[in-house]
């Protein structure tokens, strides 16, 4: 059986996303599959090959002691939206799997945060480290944080 979540990720996104509550359920649907990137509760607003949007409302539950939103919640959410876009544009049979994470926090994580991640698709089916980096903003704009992701990619071991 395939490990390869690209396919699938673009499957479900194509076939709910353009629904009405079809953002909301595909969100909900990841997070069941993954559990943890489930617990933020953020919503995929965008989602193509090598690109991906992701809203984060603040909640009392993603809040730290200073009333800003969390820096783990802050790195869930720039993980969710690296991986994402990188997971959504691997061909059948390639996987993926994260190697590392940093954030740079650059101010208080305050109102409804927007991660937007560019990436470039892979071209070779060989295993391969890719770093990807998703930026952070609020709602006036400002970077909050900015993640960056290494994923090791390549063809599922047989």
């Amino acid at each position: 059986m395939s490990r390869s979540i690209g396919p699938q990720l673009r499957k479900t996104w194509h076939q709910l996303s353009s629904k009405p509550g079809g953002k909301w359920l595909f969100s909900r649907v990841l997070g069941r599959l993954a559990p943890y990137t489930g617990s933020i509760g953020a919503q995929i607003t965008q989602l193509e090959p090598g690109y991906c949007q992701v809203k984060l409302a603040d909640r009392h539950r993603v809040r730290n002691h200073l009333h800003s939103i969390h820096a783990i919640a802050l790195c869930n959410l720039g993980e969710m939206s690296t991986g994402l876009a990188l997971m959504n544009s691997l061909p059948v049979n390639m996987r993926g799997i994260l190697k590392g994470i940093s954030v740079d926090f650059q101010k208080k994580a305050r109102g409804t945060l927007t991660s937007e991640c560019h990436c470039a698709v892979p071209t070779q089916m060989e295993r391969q480290e890719q770093q990807v980096t998703a930026e952070i903003h609020n709602a006036e704009g400002e970077i909050v944080a900015i993640v960056t992701a290494l994923w090791l990619i390549g063809p599922e071991s047989k």
